[in-house]
């Protein structure tokens, strides 16, 4: 699973880590049973504070969408068959993919194009929502 984060987008890191992890759950890179990496190995993978990892998945827990298990570590939480989250990303992913294809040909560039998502989502749905630029990190290796 690859995790980037950008600790100057002005979204607070937690938050950011929830939504990538949301978005693996919803495009069936992570699936419900999987156990996700650990407090400590995450945080120096993503060369984060490890009370910034307890912090999101306390609050993944709190919203139904993964189980600390005491001793074990933070699994997906089971969801019932047929769901259309998964559906609905993979759907999502190629309308993006098809817009962001048109805005490259149009001669936007890479950083334009992210600005213009992240304002649109700030518009739309609010600071606790929006995008963020991304220092791309592998789990277990940090990259640049």
């Amino acid at each position: 699973m690859i995790l980037s984060l950008n600790p100057n987008s002005g979204v607070p890191v937690y938050l950011q880590l929830m939504e990538q992890i949301k978005h693996a759950i919803g495009t069936g890179i992570l699936r419900p049973g999987d156990q996700l990496p650990g407090l400590r190995k995450l945080a120096e993978s993503l060369v984060i504070n490890p009370n910034t990892v307890a912090r999101a998945y306390r609050e993944l827990e709190h919203e139904g969408v993964i189980e600390l298990r005491q001793g074990s570590g933070a699994f997906v939480r089971q969801r019932a068959a047929g769901s259309t989250t998964t559906q609905l990303m993979k759907k999502g992913e190629r309308m993006v993919k098809d817009l962001v294809r048109t805005l490259l040909e149009a001669g936007l560039s890479e950083e334009e194009i992210r600005r213009l998502v992240e304002a649109t989502l700030l518009e739309l749905c609010g600071a606790s929502k929006s995008g963020e630029r991304r220092r791309q990190t592998h789990a277990g290796r940090t990259g640049g």
